[in-house]
Formats: structure tokens, sequence, C-alpha cells
């Protein structure tokens, strides 16, 4: 298996600051992430409560999968939270993709929360077998 397939800061937010409405820099949640590997890519999966397949934003640059999502906290019957824990209305993510991953194959699956990508591996990368012959 290879650890490095996938790289990211823990705890930090690699991506550029994105600018609110006052030009201030928004700030934003880290989801948390398990991420497996087998022999042909590896499986990311992303706990990403509350956001919707229209508040969320996948994007690949150069060699960083960017995870962005907004979260749809509004409170049911116009009522107001006394107490709430969720204080920040976005999570992001960023992590640096091992050149063996081919990022242009992506598949990405949101059902519950769970934010679920599967990237696979380049065919340069993935084990092969090969066939002897009895000379």
């Amino acid at each position: 298996m290879n650890t490095n397939a996938v790289q990211t800061d823990t705890g930090r937010d690699r991506s550029p600051a994105r600018q609110g409405a006052d030009n201030e820099p928004t700030r934003a949640m880290v989801p948390r992430v398990d991420v497996s590997e087998d022999d042909t890519g590896i499986t990311l999966l992303a706990d990403l409560p509350g956001v919707t397949r229209d508040q969320l934003e996948l994007r690949v640059e150069a060699d960083t999968l960017h995870i962005e999502g907004a979260v749809d906290a509004a409170t049911p019957g116009g009522l107001e939270a006394v107490y709430a824990e969720v204080r920040l209305p976005r999570y992001r993510r960023s992590f640096t993709l091992s050149r063996e991953l081919d990022a242009s194959h992506i598949e990405a699956q949101l059902k519950d929360g769970v934010l679920k990508l599967r990237i696979p591996k380049q065919a340069h990368a993935q084990p092969r077998r090969i066939e002897v012959s009895a000379a």
C-alpha cells in the first residue's frame, strides 16, 4: 500500500481563502475524512452533514483536489437557534494527489451527508500479471 497517494495537512486548510461579502476571508470547518487504498486506486470518504449536491464543489487544480461545501443550517419554521454547534457555514479541505492517481477519472457520490470519491490509479501504476510461456 502506498501511503503517499493522498497527502493533507491535518487541521490546516491548504486552499486559498475565499472572500466573503465584506471582503473578509470566510472561515470553514475541516471535514473528517477516511482514505483507503487498493491495487486499482483510492476511496476517500468525507463527512459533510448538511451539504447538498447543489452546494458541493469539487475541483482539481494541478495536483491538488479541493472539496468545498456550503451547509444548509436553516432552522425550521422561522425559529432562531438558541445554541448551535455549527457556526461556520462551509466545509473546506484540500489534498495533494500523487502522480500515480488519475484525477481525470474521479467518480463522486454524495449520500446521507457522506461524500464518496473513487480515484483510480494510472494504468502504469496498477499491478499487472505477466504471463510466462513454456519454452
